[in-house]
């Protein structure tokens, strides 16, 4: 989740103009849009934004934000927002935000991506909103001026040494650490879940709405659940979906703990889909049986830990740990089974030169490596011990093979500074408006993590449950049935009475 999820969404491009920078204060003014009378934010300057192809009516502004919200009036930051107007203005209720995931994902790109089905499902009910947080495409940035070896997906995440060993990890953890509190400033330590949720409610002003419907994921569920916390009487119809465990002590350090658990559990998925029979017309075909998947996989990210074998990405071979993570990213979605199981095959074939999915093929732009680790560096202490790590990870690397010891290791979270702010404490406190929707199979917010958001929100939600694989449900990797129950909640506010599993 620490979505830690896709190297797309820490790539994606903002429709939104080119990153801001810390600006001069703006003054509060009244936004020009619909809204219920007598709520005021600073003013937004609307422009068209839609691309060609893309989603009609699609439109972009800036919004203004403290630096410090301690000092509202001094240093600003720019966050790029997007909207999509109802076409049915007798049918409009009021507004959907769109809360990205991540950390790292764009709302903007988000919205252009999802809005067309979102736009159809909605009906009109809703003005469609959403933003890139702090750090993310169109909004101010940061950077840590990392080296480019220091940017790959399998750097930034810790994969052990083929051995198991973690020196290099923990050399590399504490250089990036430095290097972000020597380049990162003040901009990069304001990317924080707190301010990100500020920032949402600065953002409710602005659009001139009393109350704020909203659909987050991943990531993002996180960000919704803290915006529940501290402004109950501002939410309206509230859907968490992909959903991870938000124990105040260890937040993101969790979620990354639990992706072992998670890749245990999606496997199966993969494992069958890679022995049907109906692969062999595809030519994708690894095993004859669904069990047999598994050692073949293992084996072959052995021998590539021992022999890395040269890949059409210059300097990059495929490695053991390049193998494993882009085994991670393809258990996001089925859509992306084929892809993996062409990588294994090019790997097992001596006159194969294998094609790297571009989730491991080469470095992150060095600001949104930057964006990948603040955000969840910045909302709570992790630990540094060395030998506590080794430990971890010599554990876990036993009862999880597939994910090697990655989860438990040491991060440059260890060495970062401490955090400026406790992190919040999600509790039973505020309205019952929450549908939290959940696959039994998600492999970055795995379903036993979910469970705690649910006991920690008490009588204010309702889970839906879907036996399905695969992270991020509602219109995506979910289904119909699973769509219909999001869908009749935000347009009639219809919810299940109690806990309920979707069939079909």
């Amino acid at each position: 989740m620490t979505t830690y999820t896709h190297r797309t969404l820490l790539l994606a491009l903002s429709l939104a103009t080119v990153a801001a920078t810390v600006t001069a204060a703006a003054p509060a003014a009244r936004a020009g849009t619909s809204g219920t009378a007598g709520t005021t934010g600073p003013a937004l300057t609307w422009r068209p934004c839609a691309e060609p192809g893309g989603l009609t009516g699609q439109e972009c502004a800036q919004l203004p934000v403290p630096l410090d919200y301690r000092d509202p009036d001094g240093p600003q930051l720019s966050l790029a927002v997007t909207r999509v107007r109802s076409d049915r203005p007798e049918a409009r209720r009021g507004t959907l935000l769109v809360i990205p995931g991540g950390p790292g994902e764009s709302g903007v790109r988000r919205l252009a991506a999802k809005g067309p089905a979102l736009r159809k499902a909605m009906a009109g009910t809703y003005d469609l909103v959403s933003f890139d947080p702090r750090g993310v495409g169109g909004s101010s940035r940061a950077d840590c001026g990392l080296d480019a070896a220091d940017r790959h997906l399998v750097t930034l995440r810790s994969w052990p040494g083929p051995d198991g060993g973690i020196d290099g990890n923990v050399a590399r953890s504490r250089r990036i650490a430095e290097a972000c509190q020597r380049h990162g400033g003040a901009v990069l330590r304001s990317f924080t879940t707190r301010n990100e949720t500020r920032d949402i409610d600065r953002l409710r002003q602005a659009l001139g709405e009393e109350k704020l419907s909203a659909w987050a994921s991943s990531y993002g569920t996180y960000v919704g659940a803290v915006y529940a916390q501290k402004y109950p009487r501002h939410t309206d119809r509230w859907v968490l979906d992909s959903n991870g465990d938000p124990n105040p002590s260890r937040v993101a350090r969790g979620w990354l703990a639990n992706i072992s658990v998670g890749a245990e559990d999606r496997f199966p998925d993969f494992a069958a889909w890679a022995a049907d029979p109906a692969r062999e017309r595809e030519g994708l075909r690894l095993a004859r049986r669904p069990e047999d998947v598994r050692p073949l996989f293992l084996a072959l990210a052995a021998k590539l830990d021992r022999e890395p074998k040269e890949s059409t990405t210059p300097g990059v071979p495929l490695t053991g740990n390049r193998l494993r993570q882009a085994l991670q990213s393809a258990l996001l979605s089925d859509g992306l089974f084929a892809e993996l199981a062409r990588l294994v095959q090019q790997a097992q074939d001596p006159a194969a030169e294998p094609v790297l999915p571009d989730a491991v093929a080469g470095p992150l732009p060095d600001q949104d490596a930057t964006t990948f680790m603040a955000a969840v560096c910045n909302d709570v202490r992790w630990p540094a011990s060395v030998p506590a790590h080794r430990r971890a990870v010599t554990a876990d690397r036993a009862r999880h093979p597939l994910t090697a010891g990655m989860p438990a290791n040491i991060t440059p979270c260890g060495f970062w500074k401490a955090p400026a702010e406790p992190p919040t404490r999600i509790t039973a406190d505020g309205p019952s408006n929450i549908l939290m929707v959940q696959n039994r199979r998600d492999p970055y917010t795995p379903y036993f993590g979910a469970l705690k958001m649910r006991r920690a929100l008490g009588d204010r939600a309702r889970l839906l449950t879907l036996d399905h694989g695969g992270h991020g449900v509602y219109l995506g990797n979910g289904t119909a049935c699973g769509d219909r129950t999001v869908t009749t909640f935000l347009t009639t506010g219809r919810r299940p009475q109690t806990d309920t599993h979707c069939v079909g």
